[in-house]
């Protein structure tokens, strides 16, 4: 009796251990083919009326994104060596995902190279932002940030195919 339960425990466990849990490939995600590409923010409206706006820059590769955030500020906001006469540059990289009519991106603030960025001027730490996508097209891509509801149109510059890379 004992060997039978054992056996049947034994055969139990090897079923559960082969379709339970499944290995995720070490490789990255496809992404939103509509996405991939480099893309960029050519103009702001009514830009010359606001107090301070950032101007977007995207590189998206499969399921990876890179920004570069130029921010013009007529309001100092930071520390007079931080300000730059009004201008200046973030970086961030991350993922993304695209959840109905939400582009989702998580990522971090980084330095111009997209390594990590500890400390220095501006923002560290976390890149989290959601834009409402309203409409695309194979060249334009009409975002609406859903954390300050500024609009954000972006022109393709650049098609990019993905090829998924190891992790």
């Amino acid at each position: 009796m004992f060997t039978r339960i054992s056996f049947l425990l034994s055969i139990f466990l090897l079923f559960f251990s082969l379709t339970a849990c499944r290995r995720l490939p070490n490789v990255q995600g496809k992404g939103e083919v509509f996405l991939q590409g480099i893309w960029n923010q050519d103009s702001i409206a009514s830009a010359n009326q606001l107090l301070s706006y950032t101007q977007h820059r995207f590189k998206i590769t499969c399921d990876s994104f890179y920004v570069d955030l130029t921010t013009f500020s007529k309001v100092n906001y930071y520390e007079e060596s931080c300000f730059n006469k009004g201008v200046w540059k973030e970086y961030a990289k991350g993922t993304y995902l695209v959840k109905g009519d939400t582009l989702m991106l998580v990522g971090t603030l980084t330095k111009a190279n997209y390594k990590q960025k500890v400390s220095g001027c501006y923002r560290n730490g976390r890149f989290l932002v959601n834009f409402k996508i309203h409409n695309s097209s194979s060249k334009k891509l009409e975002l609406e940030n859903l954390n300050n509801q500024t609009e954000c149109v972006l022109v393709l510059k650049q098609q990019i195919t993905c090829v998924p890379k190891e992790l």
